[in-house]
């Protein structure tokens, strides 16, 4: 297993008491009652800028769209409700075909992926594969039509939302022993993502020998049936920095966030090493401190340039790192009375100017700088 090579460095360890220089005042200016589901999910869409102030949250077997108006108004512009009336959503991701037109995609407890045509309202693809539920989505933000699908079933999926076909699945030998529960793709560099879940892990996966087969998915005419699929059986790095479930992980430039369930955000670096069998050394760099955040499936959210993290815990509040100092910097803590149930994911807007959260209780919070 690999180990923590610290080279005698202390990570630095964030107070919990808002810096006076750089703290940021925000207010809540809208709560909506969606529905009496819990709500797992929620996301502004970076993919496109003329749609920076659209989100969209996941809830039951219904998939929202809304866009964030001036003067805190949350306006609803469509809603898909799923024909399983079983279907519980977990997770969603904005992505887009190759001529730009906006897709939501979104999966949950069935194992299916959805694929929604915003412009039309309508599916656009379904994928099925999974054995087991859909825990997170993320889109490749330099090729916005591919999407990485993390299971409970302990695999990782790469699919082509243009053509529907599933490319590649991050599964088997040195694969995950238990529920996959967040996945993510790195900012830059196109063939690497980051997997993370309940066997306590993260593991770095390359898709650059297998490159052809992504490239062949954007052409592939044949039915996505006959397509074929490649296993990635083996990381090209893996790490126990947590000693519990991992559930969720963010690559911050090369360095990595990632959340267990005992209550912090930890930054580190995997140190990658040439012909290595995929066990790797990595450094704890800074730690963020979460309170009350001991229960599993919370998502932290980051603003478009990555200078601040926003992450909710069991008791409805919302602590906002900024990232990019040294030690951590707490920016902001909010909380509202009303508002006492876990927040399952947070979502900041492109400049960080205003933060969303969606609870356990059906209930969306919008939060806005105070000018």
């Amino acid at each position: 297993m690999a180990r923590s090579g610290q080279l005698g460095c202390e990570p630095a360890v964030g107070l919990l008491t808002c810096s006076s220089k750089k703290r940021k005042e925000y207010k809540v200016t809208n709560r909506l009652q969606e529905g009496k589901r819990p709500l797992y999910a929620i996301a502004f869409n970076f993919i496109d800028a003329r749609y920076y102030n659209i989100f969209s949250t996941v809830g039951g077997n219904r998939v929202t769209i809304y866009q964030c108006l001036d003067g805190g108004v949350v306006a609803v512009l469509q809603a898909y409700v799923d024909e399983d009336k079983d279907e519980s959503f977990y997770t969603l991701s904005w992505a887009c075909d190759l001529d730009g037109t906006p897709f939501l995609v979104s999966g949950g407890s069935n194992g299916i992926i959805r694929v929604i045509d915003a412009g039309s309202e309508k599916i656009h693809k379904s994928f099925v594969g999974h054995g087991d539920s859909i825990n997170e989505i993320r889109t490749q933000p330099l090729k916005p039509s591919l999407i990485v699908s993390a299971s409970k079933d302990e695999s990782v999926r790469l699919w082509n939302v243009q053509t529907g076909i599933c490319v590649l699945i991050f599964a088997g030998a040195g694969g995950h022993r238990n529920e996959v529960l967040s996945v993510d793709f790195h900012p830059s560099d196109i063939y690497r993502i980051a997997s993370c879940g309940m066997d306590n892990t993260v593991k770095i996966w390359s898709m650059k020998e297998f490159w052809t087969y992504v490239e062949k998915s954007f052409t592939w005419s044949d039915l996505p049936s006959k397509f074929p699929t490649k296993y990635v059986q083996f990381p090209v790095f893996l790490a126990q920095v947590h000693s519990n479930y991992v559930d969720c992980n963010r690559w911050l430039g090369d360095f990595i966030l990632s959340k267990s369930v005992d209550n912090e955000i930890v930054l580190w670096e995997p140190s990658m090493k040439e012909q290595s069998s995929g066990e790797g050394v990595f450094d704890i760099l800074q730690k963020y401190p979460v309170p009350e955040c001991d229960i599993w499936f919370i998502k932290f959210s980051c603003d478009f340039h990555f200078n601040a993290a926003a992450v909710g815990n069991r008791e409805g509040k919302i602590y906002v790192w900024e990232l990019q100092s040294s030690p951590p910097t707490l920016i902001a803590r909010l909380g509202h009375v009303q508002c006492k149930s876990p927040i399952r994911q947070t979502a900041m807007s492109y400049d960080g100017s205003t933060i969303l959260s969606c609870c356990e209780d059906g209930t969306i919070w919008r939060w806005d700088v105070v000018q």
